[in-house]
């Protein structure tokens, strides 16, 4: 490692410490020919993900294009710019881990919607409608009914177990 100040080889490690989210070390350094400290970190180098396109087409995984896409979906809405860095992180993570070093947009898109639809209904519905390219009215309303089934199956699931959790304390008593 050279000396960012005199451009020296000739250094040493002081200190070595994971960073707070485990990502990559950090390295407290010394050069021995100026004797200045400077800071390296040092991160697992990954092999380049690359994106199908719908058309065929392939092009290199790009965090930014996700993330401009979730935040066109999330605008005027109740969540933050850490929610969606989250969101961008486990589709990160997600596509690196259960596939190779291609991924469809199709695989990508679906991890999102789910994600969305956990945090914020409308962004989903927002997400989908350019996702999915509804082409019509008909194709819209499909998904929003899909969208309140599942949510009243999870209000009815949320109810049965209050009521469940009410009749075991009554017995208790």
């Amino acid at each position: 490692m050279r000396c960012p100040y005199c451009s020296s080889a000739d250094t040493k490690v002081t200190d070595s410490r994971d960073t707070d989210d485990g990502a990559s070390i950090r390295r407290r350094r010394q050069c021995l020919s100026c004797g200045r400290r400077f800071t390296t970190y040092e991160t697992v180098e990954q092999a380049p993900l690359r994106v199908i396109k719908k058309d065929g087409t392939r092009e290199v995984f790009n965090r930014n294009k996700l993330r401009s896409g979730l935040i066109r979906a999330c605008e005027k809405r109740n969540i933050t710019s850490e929610q969606i860095e989250n969101i961008v992180d486990v589709v990160e993570r997600k596509v690196r881990s259960d596939l190779g070093q291609e991924v469809s947009t199709e695989m990508i898109g679906n991890i999102v919607m789910e994600e969305l639809r956990k945090l914020d209904q409308v962004a989903y519905v927002r997400f989908a409608s350019v996702y999915r390219e509804f082409k019509d009215i008909g194709s819209f309303m499909s998904e929003l009914e899909a969208l309140m089934k599942s949510s009243k199956a999870k209000s009815a699931d949320s109810d049965t177990a209050k009521t469940k959790k009410t009749e075991d304390n009554n017995d208790t008593k």
